[in-house]
């Protein structure tokens, strides 16, 4: 009798993620168009009023974290500190080379690979856009990430509150040194609103929820027949937050299609170069999988699905007359 683990293989929905992901966006798309004023009214429920949050795919995003809460065993967050190499490459793709590398990307698509359709202005707005979404790390969608990939709950929540951290401090500095500008301001109460709904509350909800039903039904239950039945509600919730986030951007989508396409060129270079550059520096080091797959996810990221979403508003306030002209422009993909 064979004492080989047969390999862990990936069930028929989630080995065809890409498709869904695919069709999720079409309709949401099509849900934009179709029913604008309830898309319309859906995109203005906010968690805290001011606060940009959107309240739908707050919960959503709810019902994707909450099921990697449960799996956080908090006596084990100080092991985290005898093991940094994960965490020291996803913290040097993401503030010493992601904001950096978009800033170049932009530069060379926007000024130069695309002149011939765009004029310099708006190719320096539109670099200014980009440095300012690569500027600032995912954090909700990590979480979702490491989920599906087995990732180690802990020590993704370790590099999640290290990185919110750093941000305070570090994004405005280096915007202001990659854009250029001065008065670069970090909108406190987005940031901290943004902490709490997702971070905070679904940490709070797992950690009560695995204490009680630890005491109460023991570890060999929890793990086994709790757990699991939260796989379908992450993936469920993950697909309809994109339709929802197409569906609120289906007129930009479809009346400027032009700018999309372009954007999304440096921005897809961007995630896979500063991913491989993160898993390949991770496997240099011996970073165990459960560390470097979620590391290297977490280093390709960019903060285009967060709650700030896309006005620069909410992000910066320059005052040059190029940037409000970039500003009133993303404004509009609220």
């Amino acid at each position: 009798m064979s004492n080989e683990i047969s390999p862990k293989r990936l069930a028929f929905f989630e080995r065809y993620l890409t498709v869904w992901i695919f069709l999720c966006m079409v309709v949401g798309v099509a849900l934009g168009k179709l029913a604008p004023g309830f898309t319309m009214d859906l995109s203005k429920l906010e968690f805290v009023s001011g606060s940009h949050v959107n309240a739908p795919i707050a919960v959503l995003i709810w019902l994707m974290i909450y099921p990697m809460m449960l799996k956080i065993d908090f006596t084990s967050i100080g092991g985290v500190a005898k093991k940094p190499k994960g965490l020291a490459v996803t913290l040097f793709v993401n503030w010493l080379v992601k904001p950096f590398s978009m800033a170049f990307l932009g530069w060379l698509f926007m000024s130069h690979i695309f002149a011939p359709w765009i004029s310099p202005e708006l190719a320096k707005d539109y670099t200014a856009g980009l440095i300012i979404l690569a500027a600032a790390p995912c954090t909700a969608m990590v979480f979702v990430w490491s989920y599906l990939t087995d990732g180690d709950p802990v020590y993704t929540l370790v590099q999640v509150a290290v990185n919110d951290l750093i941000m305070l401090v570090a994004f405005a500095p280096i915007v202001m040194f990659l854009c250029g500008v001065a008065n670069v301001v970090v909108p406190a109460n987005v940031l901290v609103t943004s902490v709490v709904v997702f971070i905070v509350i679904p940490l709070a909800a797992g950690w009560l929820t695995r204490t009680v039903l630890l005491k109460s039904h023991g570890k060999d239950w929890f793990e086994k027949y709790f757990l699991p039945k939260f796989h379908p509600v992450t993936i469920f919730a993950l697909l309809l937050t994109l339709v929802l986030i197409f569906a609120f951007q289906a007129e930009n989508l479809t009346t400027r299609w032009l700018a999309v396409l372009l954007l999304a060129v440096p921005i897809v270079i961007q995630v896979y170069f500063n991913s491989t550059l993160a898993y390949l520096l991770m496997r240099k080091l011996r970073v165990p999988h459960n560390v470097a797959a979620p590391g290297a996810l977490i280093g390709g990221a960019i903060f285009l699905n967060s709650p700030w979403r896309w006005p620069s508003r909410c992000l910066a306030r320059i005052p040059a007359r190029r940037w409000r002209r970039w500003s009133a422009c993303w404004s509009r993909c609220r």
